[in-house]
């Protein structure tokens, strides 16, 4: 494509800032955040199951709230009382227990999947509660949840954008930047959403082959 729409050079000149602004903020709060997630999800789950109330209650309303709330929201709260901290580790944090709050449904689902007969064989078995968990329900729930958290990781990935209300230099800002400082921001925006693709789509192919791979073998 030539003429004045599309120029290979601004496109050539725009993509190591776009890779830069990638690795080094939309993929690092995508990793870190994941994680973040997955564990805190967890223990969500597992408390909301386990913890004597008010516990159960007041985690159930944190979680509402958090995802009935805007996560832009969410980040601009985040970066105006917590000032000490770097956009970066905002951004983790936040998207963090942002997603938390949306894998601990995904667990809740997956621990009331677990058969009642297998609560019943420890039991019987007098395992400790510790071991009941760690053992035998928490490998079996997570059979069942990998493929929703995967599709969560997704989401989280292509929700990195909004990080640009706080000032981080991710893959959306980085292409907003450039084709402001160069007027090119049709090369610069057109390669941000092939690379997204790029990073998204062998994932989203992934997850589908570890959904129908663990079906099967179900």
């Amino acid at each position: 494509m030539n003429g004045s729409l599309w120029h290979w050079s601004a496109a050539w000149e725009a993509l190591p800032h776009l890779l830069e602004a990638f690795l080094t903020a939309t993929l690092v709060v995508t990793v870190l955040s994941s994680i973040i997630a997955a564990i805190l999800g967890l223990v969500i789950a597992v408390l909301r199951r386990t913890a004597p109330q008010p516990i159960p209650a007041i985690l159930g309303f944190v979680v509402n709230f958090i995802r009935m709330t805007p996560i832009v929201v969410q980040l601009m709260f985040a970066y105006a009382f917590f000032l000490e901290l770097s956009p970066l580790t905002i951004g983790v944090v936040v998207f963090g227990i942002h997603y938390a709050t949306y894998m601990a449904e995904v667990y809740r689902a997956g621990i009331e999947s677990v058969p009642r007969g297998q609560w019943e064989a420890t039991r019987a078995l007098s395992m400790s509660t510790g071991r009941t968990w760690t053992a035998v329900i928490i490998p079996q729930a997570l059979r069942a949840t990998i493929p929703s958290l995967g599709n969560y990781v997704i989401s989280l990935f292509k929700d990195t954008p909004f990080l640009i209300s706080i000032s981080v230099v991710e893959l959306v800002r980085a292409a907003l930047t450039y084709g402001g400082d160069h007027f090119r921001y049709v090369e610069a925006f057109t390669l941000a959403g092939v690379i997204f693709l790029l990073a998204s789509y062998p994932t989203s192919l992934l997850i589908g082959r570890l959904e129908k791979r663990l079906a099967f073998t179900t």
